[in-house]
Parts: structure tokens; C-alpha cells; sequence
């Protein structure tokens, strides 16, 4: 097995190891850390040494050892109930998956989005903190103390390992979803940093939502973030040119989007859409179904994609779904009445100096004809994005208008 295949193979294990202990043991973050700790011996050794015939026996018992080494040695409170702990054999270990449980957990309502997205992804990813940190990009010991602040808070909170009550499940399964929406965008287009997206975190956002699905198959917002998920990580090997630079949807080669994340985000999607109520993440996947029927960007169907937006702003409003309207809008009414619908954003504080509006606003305001509107915007939209990626794309959309004669 190949040390990639092992990476991938302590990934899988870790939140089933973690879910075991803590069922077991209690002390979410004194298991968490013995787990990480059992996955870096693991991973240090397997490669050298070969695989257990039990990997997962193999990295319980490990933890299970560190636990209690851990707790005798802390104070003598804790080395009474250290007594009381055994180190169970490989076969002792409960043949159950604990990852949902351990999501629910990680993504307690107390606890800031943020801290929810870097506690899931050490917990239940199998990521080191040096990982996360450095996909954030934040100093190693920043992102140690709001994963450290994270636990505490839950602890403090009374967060149990167990599923919510079935009054708050739905609530509850939400938040989740939420959170590996926020790693897969994180992933797929980051907020900062010079590369446009960061696989890694796209990967492991596909890999958490394939678990929660296997567990939840019939949750249509379950399946239908899936298929979004897939649908747009489908497209990411043609984002981009081979120096890094960014190349826009309806410039991309899309003989080169991937047919088998497609073909399957295709049927998840239909699948969710089924379902007899609309939630957001089916309506985005039905979205970015849409956009993967069409052969080129001429053949979009645009009107289908207009009247998506706007079911999803009635039943989710946020402006960033106004601005993708508008953007549909546009493309369906012409450039103005884009330009009209991105007015109604301007007075909305979660949007003002946002890249993203400035930078759609330049693009409609060059379709319009223009050019001195659209070089104003983006100039300032490249200056208010930490993405160098994008930053390189609308600086270079902003020459392209100065280079453009007067009419």
C-alpha cells in the first residue's frame, strides 16, 4: 500500500477510532488527542513496517494506550478514574461508525462557524493542526488555540456523544451540512493565498459529505449538497491555465471536466430533486446540473438557471444568490437588467466593497458598453480580494478594457 493509499486509509479510520473511544471513555478532548497521536505513529510506522492485519484494531489500541497514559498523568483526580479504564483488544472495538455522532459534535451551536470548520477538520478529517493552519493560512499556534478554545467551549456547553434529540435533528444536521459546505468553497475557490483552490480541503469536504450520505441516504439535502459538490469539483482541471491564472466558466474547456463526477453528481442530483420539498443545497445542485448539460457556454440554459435562482431566493435569501441572479438575469434580459437587480445589493452592509460584486458589476458594465465603469471595477475589485489568483484575472480584465479603443 502506498504511503497516499495509507494517508487516505487514516483519514477513514480516524473519526471511527475517535467515535469509539469517546463513546467509551467520555473526554472528547483528551480521546481527540490520543487519536492523533496514534495517527501519526501510524503513519510513521505503517510505510516502514508494513500493515497490521487490523488497522483500525491496531490504531484503537494505540490510542487507547495513550489515554491512559495520558490521564496518569494528570492530577490524582484523574488518576483515579484512570483505574478504572482498561485497554481494550482489537476485537473488543465496536464495529460501528460514529462519524455523523462525531460531526454533530464538532459542530456544536455554540461554537462560531469558523471554529466549527478547523475542529471538524482535525477531529473527524484527520487532519494535524499544522494543516489546517496552513490552508487558512494562520500561524500553527493561532489555529491550536481555536481548535483548543473549540473543545473547551463544547465541553463547557455539556456536548454529549450522542445524536440530538429528533425535535432539533434537522437543525442540528443543518449546521453540519453547512460546515462542509464552507470546507468544499474553502477548497475549491480560496478566500486568500495564490492558488485559486486548495484540493485537499475540496477532497476531504466530498469524502465527509459521502459519509454523511452512506449514513443518511434519504436526506434529499444530503444528497443534493453531494451532487453540488461533485458537479463543481468536476470543472476544477479546467479553472485554471497551466501558470495558475484563472480562466473563467464560459472560457473553460469542457472537454476536460470530469465525466465520471458528472455522470454521478447527474444522478444525485435528480435523485434529490425528487424529494417533495426544495431545500437550498438541491436547488445549487440542480443549478450546477444545468450548467454541466450544456456542451459549451452558448447552449447554457440560462432562463432554467434564472428561474432556479429564484425559487432558491425565495426559499434561502442571501445576497450572494441575488448577485448570481443577476448575473443570470443578464444573460437571459441583457446586461442592464443585471445591473438593475445588482443595485438592490448596494445598501446590503455583508456586500459593500465585496469583490465579488464590484467584480460582476465590471462585467456587466462591460457588456453594457462601458469600458471606463467596468476599468473602475476591476481595479477595485482585484483590490479587494486576498486570492493573487483573482487578483491576477481582474487586474489582467481591467487592461484588456483600458487596451479596448473608444467606441
Amino acid at each position: 500500500m502506498t504511503a497516499p493509499d495509507i494517508e487516505d486509509l487514516l483519514r477513514e479510520l480516524a473519526p471511527r477510532v475517535l467515535g469509539a473511544l469517546v463513546r467509551r471513555h467520555g473526554r472528547f478532548e483528551d480521546c481527540e488527542d490520543a487519536v492523533q497521536e496514534a495517527v501519526l505513529a501510524a503513519a510513521v510506522q505503517w510505510p516502514a513496517e508494513g500493515m497490521p492485519d487490523n488497522p483500525r484494531g491496531w490504531l484503537s489500541t494505540v490510542a487507547s494506550r495513550r489515554l491512559v497514559d495520558q490521564i496518569r498523568s494528570d492530577h490524582a483526580r484523574r488518576r483515579r478514574q484512570a483505574a478504572t479504564l482498561t485497554q481494550p483488544p482489537p476485537a473488543e472495538v465496536p464495529d460501528t461508525d460514529d462519524t455523523l455522532v462525531l460531526l454533530f459534535l464538532c459542530c456544536h451551536p455554540t461554537l462560531t462557524p469558523a471554529s466549527q470548520t478547523a475542529l471538524t477538520l482535525r477531529a473527524v478529517g484527520g487532519l494535524t493542526t499544522a494543516e489546517i493552519a496552513r490552508a487558512f493560512l494562520v500561524p500553527e499556534a493561532t489555529m491550536a488555540a481555536r481548535i483548543s478554545r473549540a473543545k473547551q467551549r463544547v465541553k463547557a456547553a455539556g456536548g454529549t456523544f450522542a445524536l440530538p434529540d429528533a425535535w432539533e435533528l434537522d437543525e442540528r444536521l443543518r449546521v453540519v451540512l453547512h460546515v462542509l459546505y464552507l470546507i468544499f468553497n474553502e477548497g475549491y475557490t480560496a478566500s486568500s493565498g495564490s492558488t485559486l483552490h486548495r484540493a485537499d480541503l475540496a477532497h476531504e469536504a466530498i469524502r465527509l459529505t459521502r459519509t454523511v450520505h452512506a449514513q443518511l441516504p434519504e436526506d434529499s439535502e444530503v444528497t443534493g449538497l453531494l451532487a453540488l459538490m461533485l458537479l463543481t469539483h468536476a470543472r476544477h482541471s479546467a479553472r485554471t491555465t497551466a501558470t495558475g491564472d484563472l480562466v473563467p466558466l464560459d472560457e473553460q474547456d469542457r472537454t476536460t471536466w470530469d465525466r465520471a463526477l458528472i455522470d454521478e453528481g447527474m444522478r444525485l442530483a435528480k435523485a434529490a430533486l425528487a424529494a417533495p420539498a426544495l431545500g437550498p443545497y438541491q436547488l445549487q445542485a440542480a443549478i450546477a446540473a444545468t450548467h454541466a448539460d450544456a456542451a459549451t457556454a452558448q447552449k447554457t440554459n440560462w432562463p432554467q438557471i434564472h428561474t432556479l435562482y429564484l425559487i432558491l431566493e425565495r426559499i434561502a435569501p442571501n445576497p450572494m444568490v441575488t448577485l448570481n441572479r443577476a448575473i443570470a438575469l443578464a444573460e437571459t434580459k441583457g446586461p442592464r437588467a443585471g445591473l438593475a437587480l445588482l443595485s438592490t445589493l448596494d445598501n446590503d452592509p455583508r456586500m459593500r466593497g465585496h469583490h465579488r460584486l464590484l467584480s460582476v458589476r465590471a462585467h456587466l458594465l462591460e457588456k453594457a458598453g462601458d469600458t471606463a465603469g467596468a476599468y473602475e471595477h476591476y481595479r477595485r475589485a482585484a483590490k479587494s480580494t486576498a486570492s493573487t489568483a483573482e487578483q491576477r484575472h481582474l487586474e489582467s480584465r481591467a487592461a484588456a478594457v483600458a487596451a479596448r479603443p473608444p467606441h
